[in-house]
C-alpha cells in the first residue's frame, strides 16, 4: 500500500467508513503489534495496545491533517500509548501529557528470573514479590521487522535482532521515554527532530538520550550477541528435534548429551533458575522419576519459533489423564551444537497465540507440524 492509497482510505474512514479503516489495521497491524512489545516487553499487553492505538486513531481521524504519513501517524500513537502505560504503572503522571487509558496498563520494567538474584543450588526456593512482571515471548509468525535505515551506520548493531530475548532484558533497563527514543531512532529509523516533536523534547535531548541508552545496552547484552545464526541452522534443527525426542522418551543421558556445560535454564513465572549442566540434569532427574512427589509427567513436544529464536512448545500428561495438556513455551539458544540457553515460559495461555492447540492426543494427528520441521 502506497501513501496516495494511505491518504485515501484515511479520506473514505473520515466519512466514516469502517471498513477502509479496517485496511489501515490490516496494513499496520503487524508492526505496531511488535513496536509496542519492544516498548513493554509483553506479547498480551502489546496486543491490547494495539487496540488502544486504533481506538485512539479513529477518534483523532477528525484531527489528522496528512502532514506526516498515516504509518508515523499510527506510531506516534502507539508510542504515546505504551508510554501512558508505563507511566501509569509507576504511579507518575504521563509523561507525554496526554490522557488515555492503555488496556490492562503496562510494567515499568519486566525481568527474566535470573536478573533477580544467583543461581538455585538447592535448599530454599527463593520467592519474589507478587508484583514482578515477566517478560514474555513473541511468536515469529506474527513478527515483521522494520530495517534501519542506511544512513544510520551507527545504529546496525542495536537494530539488528531486536527481538531477541536479550535484547528485550536489556532495554527494560531503561526509563520508558529513553527505551522510546532508542526504539524510533535505531530501530523504527525516525530522524531525531520527529522523535524530539513526539516526545516534547529537543534534537540535543533525544540524542543524548539514545547515546545513553546505546551505553546501557552493552551493559546488559551478551558480549557475543551478533555472532549468534540470524536464521535456524541445519545443526540447530537437528539438536532441536534430538532435544525433542530425548525430552519425549524422558532420556537423561540424551539430554545431557545435548547440553553445554555452563548451559543457562529459567523458567517463568518460577523465580528460580540454574546454571550449569550439572544442576540442570539434577532438577531433571527428580522431576521426571514417576516414584519422586515432584514428579511431572510424561512430555509431548512440537516445534516453533519465537524472538527469532528456535523454540519448543512442551506438553505434559499426568497419571490415566489421556491427553498432554499445555504446558510451557522454551526459547532455545544453541551455540557450537549444545543447547546453550532455555528460557521456558510457563503459561498455557501463550498456546493460542503461537496458534498451537490447548492439548493433544497419545499420538499426533497429521495436521500438527513434525518433529524435524
Amino acid at each position: 500500500m502506497t501513501a496516495a492509497s494511505d491518504d485515501a482510505v484515511v479520506v473514505a474512514a473520515r466519512a466514516g467508513d469502517e471498513t477502509a479503516f479496517a485496511a489501515l489495521v490490516d496494513r499496520y497491524g503487524h508492526e505496531l503489534r511488535v513496536h509496542c512489545y519492544r516498548m513493554l516487553g509483553s506479547f498480551e499487553e502489546s496486543e491490547d495496545l494495539v487496540q488502544e492505538t486504533f481506538l485512539r486513531a479513529w477518534k483523532g481521524l477528525p484531527a489528522f491533517e496528512g502532514r506526516a504519513s498515516v504509518r508515523a501517524w499510527l506510531y506516534r500513537i502507539a508510542t504515546n500509548a505504551c508510554l501512558d502505560a508505563l507511566a501509569g504503572s509507576t504511579g507518575r503522571s504521563g509523561s507525554t501529557g496526554r490522557s488515555g487509558s492503555a488496556g490492562r496498563g503496562g510494567s515499568a520494567r519486566r525481568v527474566l528470573p535470573d536478573q533477580l538474584g544467583p543461581p538455585w543450588t538447592g535448599g530454599a526456593v527463593p520467592t519474589v514479590p507478587d508484583d514482578v512482571a515477566w517478560l514474555q515471548p513473541f511468536p515469529d509468525r506474527l513478527w515483521e521487522p522494520v530495517a534501519p535505515r542506511d544512513d544510520q551506520p551507527d545504529a546496525r548493531a542495536v537494530a539488528r535482532e531486536t527481538i531477541e530475548l536479550a535484547f528485550l532484558a536489556a532495554i527494560q533497563h531503561l526509563p520508558p521515554r529513553q527505551r522510546a527514543a532508542l526504539i524510533l531512532r535505531d530501530v523504527v529509523g525516525w530522524p531525531a527532530r520527529q522523535v524530539a516533536d513526539l516526545l516534547d523534547g529537543t534534537v540535543a535531548s533525544v540524542n543524548s538520550a539514545v547515546q545513553r541508552a546505546r551505553t546501557t545496552l552493552k551493559e546488559h547484552l551478551p558480549a557475543r550477541r551478533l555472532d549468534w545464526a540470524a536464521t535456524p541452522t541445519d545443526e540447530e534443527r537437528t539438536v532441536l528435534r534430538r532435544y525433542m525426542a530425548a525430552v519425549e522418551a524422558a532420556d537423561l543421558d540424551a539430554v545431557a548429551d545435548l547440553l553445554a556445560e555452563d548451559v543457562r535454564t529459567t523458567m517463568p513465572p518460577y523465580p528460580w533458575w540454574l546454571a550449569g549442566r550439572d544442576s540442570v540434569m539434577a532438577a531433571l532427574a527428580a522431576s521426571w522419576n514417576p516414584e519422586l512427589p515432584g514428579y511431572v509427567g510424561r512430555f509431548r513436544m512440537l516445534p516453533t519459533r519465537a524472538n527469532g529464536r528456535p523454540a519448543v512448545a512442551s506438553y505434559v500428561r499426568r497419571g490415566a489423564d489421556p491427553l498432554f495438556h499445555a504446558f510451557a513455551i522454551g526459547v532455545v539458544r544453541i551455540e557450537a551444537g549444545r543447547i546453550a540457553e532455555l528460557t521456558a515460559f510457563h503459561d498455557a495461555d501463550l498456546f493460542d497465540a503461537f496458534e498451537l492447540p490447548p492439548s493433544l492426543p497419545p499420538s499426533l494427528p497429521p495436521s500438527l507440524p513434525p518433529a524435524d520441521r
